[in-house]
């Protein structure tokens, strides 16, 4: 921390997410508009795949803003969430927050990481030894189910999302819930208003498709097929985040694409560290990890991927414990 501190890695940068956040807006609007333009067409379904990179943009900076990157007060970046969370993309955003800082405290640690719950996928041979009938068997075939049940995630955001805003106890329940039904709202009365029945629906599933398999492929490389800790594992802090974690190697549009997320180990030891910072503070903090003997993990992206698949496929069969 105090290296990172006196490197000036952790002050805000303005104008980044200035540019950034128009860049956001400007890209929903910029896909809104040649959605209304072309009508009632086939070629909607190119729109659908530009919406699904804009919303898992906006996404992500609505990720930012829940750790808090972007101001210094909680309001203005809960407001930034809700723009771009609730009302641009329809999600949760207090929900998603809450549930992230518990994966951010507790990375793949078996009872606390609400990521490795063993809800939709199994991450040791316990949960999958768990399974009956057909779960089982998706269990049995997950690693090459995988991306197929990714088409699925942006849903599945979504169901979470308003059983959590339906709660009583909600924090910012009101709020939230008027942008979030009116994101819903506008985008079903567009997308009918604009295509034939048919043409709706498929645009429909293949937009929120595309954008969930976005989504999936962004989260996968980051802890999937590294190692799972036991719910009483007592490591410590700088333990825990670095040997759960791996990082994704690339350039500039690597950073794009992933949302800064593929400098996962910097992410989760400093949370509050804005995007920019992460690829300044990488070679800081790979020293740091060798001069006190830890592994830190980084890959290819292609690479990220058979990791990850090959653990999932080796756990849903039942042939280790996978910690």
């Amino acid at each position: 921390m105090r290296q990172v501190r006196q490197a000036g890695l952790l002050e805000r940068r303005p104008a980044f997410y200035a540019v950034y956040i128009t860049a956001c807006l400007l890209l929903l609007a910029a896909g809104w508009a040649v959605f209304v333009l072309l009508g009632d067409s086939w070629w909607q379904l190119a729109t659908a795949a530009f919406l699904a990179f804009a919303f898992a943009q906006n996404g992500f900076l609505a990720h930012d803003a829940g750790h808090r990157q972007i101001f210094r007060s909680r309001r203005s970046n809960e407001l930034v969430g809700w723009v771009h969370g609730n009302l641009g993309i329809g999600l949760a955003f207090g929900w998603w927050v809450d549930k992230h800082h518990r994966h951010h405290a507790h990375p793949n640690q078996e009872g606390l990481d609400p990521d490795i719950g063993g809800e939709n996928i199994v991450y040791t041979s316990a949960q999958a030894g768990a399974r009956r009938g057909l779960g089982r068997l998706v269990a049995r075939y997950q690693g090459a189910l995988f991306f197929p049940m990714l088409l699925l995630l942006a849903l599945s955001l979504r169901v979470s999302g308003v059983k959590a805003l339906m709660r009583p106890g909600y924090r910012n329940r009101l709020p939230e819930a008027l942008l979030f039904g009116l994101h819903i709202a506008a985008y079903l009365t567009v997308v009918l208003l604009v295509l034939s029945p048919v043409k709706a629906l498929v645009f429909i599933v293949v937009h929120q498709g595309l954008l969930g398999l976005y989504l999936g492929s962004v989260f996968a490389p980051n802890h999937k097929g590294m190692p799972i800790l036991s719910k009483h594992d007592d490591s410590d802090f700088l333990r825990r985040q670095v040997l759960t974690a791996r990082n994704v190697r690339g350039g500039r549009l690597t950073d794009l694409l992933l949302g800064g997320l593929n400098y996962q180990i910097e992410h989760h030891l400093f949370p509050h560290l804005p995007r920019p910072s992460l690829p300044r503070a990488q070679p800081l903090i790979r020293a740091y990890c060798l001069d006190h003997g830890l592994p830190y993990a980084e890959t290819s992206l292609i690479d990220s991927y058979r990791q990850a698949l090959h653990h999932l496929d080796t756990v849903g069969r039942g042939d280790q414990q996978g910690g």
